[in-house]
């Protein structure tokens, strides 16, 4: 488990080489030390193939192959080594697309502020040019143990503003070779006898400045058992020990890849934040899943949206590391209430709906999370609520539940002026029961920012305000 790379944060363009590595050895020993020396050569032979002129990278969803090891020669001929890499964005496959297969200079969407990622598979040629020789066939006779596996390579660098394809490349092959050296240090770390753990290298994204860094752990060992090492990369980049940074689940997600379950995440990044006078924004931090009404073939329209709002906030602890668990259907949700004693054993399966308290009793329950609730006489007085709330998402950053009425919403945020009390609110609205369309999202308002009169001026509201635990 060792840091592989490191590169700045948020724009740019991204070359991310993936591919297996077939790893294949004669174990003739079971003398640990010799195990190791043959294990520490077949790594020597894959870093050779890497640096090798068979070593072919070819980019996903274009016809651009490159050989990074033959002065960096490039098909299609019309992209030079020396062009700036960028420029290999071009060649990629998109809606809008030439006969030649180049695509022409789409204009970005004005909420895309995303880095520009170039995907590359990682391949080796498996025949080379000049005389066949005849094949020698052999038998020898012995016991040894035969180790065949594939090594997941996940290599990443940022360029850098008109650097050249041949310099990129030329550091991308440097990182590729030194992750396979710590995949080695990690395969030989986790050995047991002949049974070998898979390094998987995983990337996390860190508070500027310091970026993306590449960690590479043994599969198949639980964040549980991996508390040291975290450790270890807590204190090395000087982090917090009070939240996680390393799990699994803090994984940094790279902006072309969709989400398996298909639910938007932080839609609330592409807005824009509102002026006020000598005023601050204060925010949700991390990452939290868009839950609504009628989402996972559940319709709860008209009685689900604390459920739904409790569920946003169940994914931004999933999605943190703080817990592994999935975030709760409507139905565990009422279970875990029946089991605290809240409701009686008919509640399971109804539409009854929920409120801040249950919220917190959930939480609770499920997550082991615990919360502070703020009661709120009528919503006028929210707009007094500036400092608490501001304070909250600078220290905790949590995602809060607000129930009002027969409403409830999630507030991800607030612009607040110490000076003239002027507030705003981040709100992420449970309501909604369209599609999962970022634009109709943000356009409409079903996330956006909402001045003091968005609540009811005569009604009572209570606030789950969930405390963060203190882990790491």
């Amino acid at each position: 488990m060792v840091v592989t790379d490191s590169l700045s944060s948020d724009r740019g363009t991204i070359l991310r080489v993936r591919g297996p590595l077939e790893f294949k050895c004669h174990l003739a020993s079971t003398d640990a030390r010799l195990m190791l020396k043959v294990i520490s050569r077949t790594f020597e032979t894959l870093q050779s193939q890497v640096k090798s002129e068979s070593c072919v990278l070819t980019v996903c969803d274009s016809p651009v192959i490159i050989w990074p090891n033959k002065g960096v020669f490039i098909t299609p001929e019309e992209i030079t080594p020396n062009a700036p890499c960028e420029d290999i964005l071009k060649w990629m496959q998109s809606d809008e697309q030439d006969p030649a297969g180049m695509r022409s200079a789409k204009k970005k969407s004005k909420k895309s502020s995303a880095a520009s990622v170039i995907n590359l598979r990682l391949m080796m040629e498996a025949t080379k040019t000049g005389p066949l020789s005849a094949p020698i066939l052999s038998r020898t006779v012995q016991k040894s143990h035969f180790l065949s596996t594939s090594f997941p390579v996940d290599c990443v660098v940022r360029t850098s503003v008109n650097e050249t394809i041949k310099d990129a490349f030329e550091r991308l092959l440097k990182a590729l070779t030194h992750q396979l050296c710590e995949m080695e240090k990690v395969t030989l770390q986790h050995m047991n006898g002949t049974t070998l753990l898979v390094p998987e290298p995983l990337h996390f994204l860190l508070p500027d400045p310091k970026g993306l860094v590449t960690v590479v752990y043994p599969a198949g060992v639980p964040d549980s058992q991996l508390e040291e090492q975290r450790k270890e990369l807590h204190q090395q980049f000087e982090l917090p020990d009070d939240r996680p940074y390393f799990r699994r689940a803090n994984t940094y997600h790279f902006p072309n890849e969709p989400y398996k379950d298909g639910h938007l995440r932080n839609p609330h990044l592409v807005l824009t934040h509102p002026t006020l006078d000598n005023g601050k924004v204060y925010l949700v931090q991390g990452t939290y899943s868009y839950h609504h009404y009628m989402q996972d073939h559940m319709n709860d329209n008209g009685w689900g949206c604390a459920y739904r709002s409790l569920q946003t906030i169940c994914s931004w602890f999933q999605q943190q590391g703080y817990v592994e668990r999935a975030v709760p259907p409507h139905k565990e949700i009422q279970q875990a209430l029946v089991d605290v004693g809240d409701k009686k054993g008919s509640f399971v399966g109804s539409r009854q709906w929920i409120g801040s308290i249950e919220v917190q009793a959930v939480l609770n329950q499920l997550l082991g999370v615990t919360s502070r609730i703020m009661f709120v006489s009528q919503g006028s007085e929210l707009a007094s609520k500036g400092r608490e709330l501001a304070n909250h998402f600078l220290t905790e950053g949590t995602p809060i539940m607000i129930g009002g009425g027969v409403l409830a919403h999630t507030i991800l945020g607030v612009a607040w002026s110490e000076t003239s009390g002027q507030i705003r609110y981040l709100i992420l609205d449970p309501h909604y029961t369209g599609a999962e369309d970022l634009q109709v999202v943000t356009d409409k308002g079903w996330c956006g920012w909402k001045g003091a009169d968005f609540w009811d001026q005569t009604a009572y509201y209570n606030l789950c305000l969930p405390l963060r635990p203190k882990v790491f």
